[in-house]
């Protein structure tokens, strides 16, 4: 028989050498533990992008939100589009409305310049991040 101290040691480093396989098989679900999304979390995007509108929807001097894809493209001229983030940088809310010129988030009233995304009215002091969209055919495509 073994030193109870002795047998009591090796049965905490067993235990705690099995947690950690058991960690470390987990996080290679989510990417090998490397900080990035599994391929499966991390969806190429469709050929040519994601479709999302045609660009009748979005007004001249106004735009349009895509909640569903966390974006808003605008129209700040006639023929010119930007896109940007639907993310307010302030708090994290999804903007909702365009008008008068500027993307409007709901939650506390920041307010950003359709032609460039940047902060228009704080609260939220960093501009909306931009997307790649391209126009063809009459229709816009999330990059």
């Amino acid at each position: 028989m073994g030193n109870d101290e002795t047998d009591r040691a090796v049965t905490r480093r067993t235990a705690i050498a099995v947690a950690g396989a058991g960690l470390a098989a987990g996080c290679s679900t989510y990417g090998g533990g490397s900080g990035t999304p599994s391929s499966a979390a991390q969806q190429p995007a469709a050929p040519g992008g994601t479709e999302l509108g045609a660009t009748g929807d979005v007004p001249v001097g106004g735009g349009k939100v895509f909640a569903d894809k966390q974006v808003v493209v605008t129209q700040p001229a006639a023929g010119t589009f930007a896109a940007f983030s639907a993310i307010c940088t302030h708090q994290g809310c999804t903007v909702d409305t365009v008008a008068d010129g500027t993307i409007n988030c709901p939650c506390h009233g920041s307010k950003f310049k359709i032609a460039d995304g940047s902060v228009a009215h704080g609260p939220a002091a960093k501009p909306l991040d931009k997307k790649q969209v391209t126009v063809a055919n009459g229709k816009i495509t999330l990059a």
